[in-house]
């Protein structure tokens, strides 16, 4: 799929990226990989990390706000991967407009850049924050997902196809809760504090958010929303799981934090098909919805289905979480 191609991903100084850019230099023969981000410090310590692939390792300081940049970028690419975005949401509560400017602006440069340039396909990373949004970056993301979306409609007659990958904070990767647990405990706090004990949660891995995006970039066909199949766990099994001699203390949902993830709701259930180990959810527009847009070996959905963490299921037991957390390699 990628040997002899150029890709290109936004922010690919993050982890998301780092695990990417690996794993794409392990499964295939690429002709060129450039990380396009912003912060030239991470990108020299990417750099050494990538030394023996230095001839086929770029990189552009640039921001997806800059669209006369990224255009320069991405001439000559064949896929685009588009990982950038502000994602703390009290920073993109408190810095609105700056929000908007990365992640909808953005996402706008990504389209109109990647139509331009003749990219054949472009992935965009989504959220389930963008699902029903309760605050500005689930919003923001969200009318991301619509623009790429409707970037197949605006590409015309030319042949570059959007499409999208959704899924939670992924196990381990910086600003999710196993870190900060594990912070905590190496302070030697004993009572965790969790912000609501009805509060569930996905479990996803670094590689199998990685995975997702190589299914839609060898298979999409333009407009698909890949939801991958994983198990719950309940964020009090987690505690016992990491500290099983400890506590937990209730201290109170955040502002903008939501009880479960939800990465599909029961209106997206009219288009989505499930599959041996993900979903799909098709665009709703009418003549993007036909049997001949549908990957072979989907099954619709019953109308109302909804995906969430909380009516998931397969649940992950403290055991199973404790065994997964030993495994986990944490990533920043």
């Amino acid at each position: 799929m990628l040997n002899g191609a150029t890709i290109l991903i936004t922010g690919g100084t993050g982890s998301f990226g780092k695990r990417f850019v690996t794993d794409v230099f392990q499964r295939f023969e690429p002709k060129k990989v450039i990380v396009y981000s912003r912060d030239e410090y991470k990108q020299y310590v990417m750099r050494q990390s990538f030394l023996a692939q230095r001839e086929k390792l770029r990189f552009f300081i640039g921001d997806v706000r800059d669209k006369e940049r990224m255009r320069r970028a991405f001439d000559g690419l064949d896929y685009v991967v588009h990982a950038a975005a502000l994602k703390q949401v009290p920073a993109c509560e408190y810095n609105p407009f700056e929000a908007v400017k990365t992640n909808v602006h953005g996402a706008e440069n990504v389209v109109d850049n990647a139509i331009d340039c003749g990219v054949k396909k472009v992935v965009a990373l989504s959220t389930d924050k963008a699902v029903n949004p309760i605050n500005l970056y689930g919003a923001t993301k969200l009318t991301s997902d619509k623009l790429f979306i409707g970037g197949n409609a605006y590409s015309g007659a030319h042949e570059t196809t959007f499409s999208i990958v959704r899924y939670g904070n992924v196990a381990g990767s910086r600003g999710s809760v196993i870190p900060f647990f594990r912070s905590l405990m190496e302070k030697g706090v004993t009572d965790l504090p969790i912000t609501d004990f009805r509060m569930t949660r996905f479990w996803i891995t670094l590689d199998q958010a990685v995975d997702l995006v190589f299914r839609a970039l060898e298979e999409s066909n333009g407009g698909e929303t890949y939801v991958t199949k994983i198990p719950s766990f309940k964020v009090t099994e987690l505690a016992k799981a990491m500290a099983p001699n400890g506590s937990m203390r209730e201290v109170g949902i955040r502002e903008g934090e939501k009880l479960h993830e939800v990465m599909i709701t029961e209106s997206d259930s009219f288009n989505t098909c499930k599959y041996d180990d993900h979903y799909i959810i098709y665009p709703s527009t009418y003549d993007w919805w036909t049997e001949k847009r549908m990957k072979k070996g989907g099954v619709k959905v019953d109308e109302f289905f909804r995906y969430a963490s909380d009516t998931n299921t397969e649940w992950l037991s403290a055991e199973e979480i404790r065994e997964r957390v030993a495994k986990l390699d944490f990533v920043e």
